[in-house]
């Protein structure tokens, strides 16, 4: 907090010391104000995002947990799958967007399908690579048991996974709200990314840092929910971390 209060008072000092002019950089009390005059229009472009980033990270969890138990169950599938999978993750966002609304319209299905594809990848890896960290006593003591194999898997593999998955969550709920931004960019009649792009071109700067900072905000709070969830899924990692300090 304390670097956040020196940011925002070397930012003033400059915006209303320098001559600069506030339509190239508005002061932070200036977005502040401008944030608070227009809140209306802002949570009613805030609303559109808010709905396409919880969708489409929705869907893209689902299919990432769905995927990272089929390659954990079937070995080969690795080999086939993830090269593809990298190579999507290697496409420019700015260069996709617009034909993924070309293709599919502009409605909600073209945001869901981007932020799924920002956002799917490092959940997969996170779940690969926490199923590979299971423990070897651990599943042979439960084979020797009788186990089959997806009660291992469940019993071993999954919980084994849980704080690597959350890594990745964290890491790609940043990326979900980006990704529903670049979305509207490309074609929305409403949304936080609409609301920057007529911002701009109506030289407001203040009204696009204001959203911007909406934005922010948002994945600030997506990203303090994922942190409660894990919490709440791992309530036994909070001991350890009171013993570390």
């Amino acid at each position: 907090m304390l670097a956040v209060g020196l940011l925002y008072l070397a930012w003033e000092a400059y915006a209303r010391f320098s001559g600069i002019s506030p339509t190239t950089l508005p002061a932070p009390s200036r977005v502040l104000v401008q944030a608070y005059e227009y809140r209306e229009a802002l949570w009613d472009n805030t609303l559109p995002t808010i709905r396409a980033t919880l969708l489409g990270f929705a869907c893209s969890l689902a299919a990432a947990f769905v995927f990272s138990v089929l390659i954990d169950f079937f070995q080969p599938l690795r080999r086939a799958l993830f090269p593809v999978f990298i190579i999507s993750q290697t496409l420019p966002l700015v260069a996709i967007a617009p034909l993924v609304v070309l293709w599919f319209g502009f409605g909600l299905t073209p945001k869901i399908l981007l932020i799924a594809l920002v956002t799917f990848f490092p959940m997969l890896v996170a779940l690969t690579e926490g199923y590979e960290a299971t423990e070897e006593e651990i599943e042979q003591l439960l084979a020797s048991m009788g186990a089959p194999r997806w009660k291992r898997f469940l019993l071993a593999r999954l919980p084994s996974a849980l704080p690597y998955f959350f890594a990745g969550l964290r890491i790609s709920i940043t990326y979900a709200v980006v990704g529903a931004i670049f979305a509207e960019y490309a074609g929305s009649a409403k949304g936080l990314g609409i609301y920057i792009l007529n911002a701009k071109n109506n030289f407001r700067a203040d009204l696009v840092l204001a959203a911007v900072l909406v934005s922010a905000i948002l994945t600030l709070v997506l990203f303090a929910a994922t942190l409660l969830v894990q919490r709440l899924a791992m309530p036994w990692t909070q001991g350890r971390r009171g013993g570390r300090r």
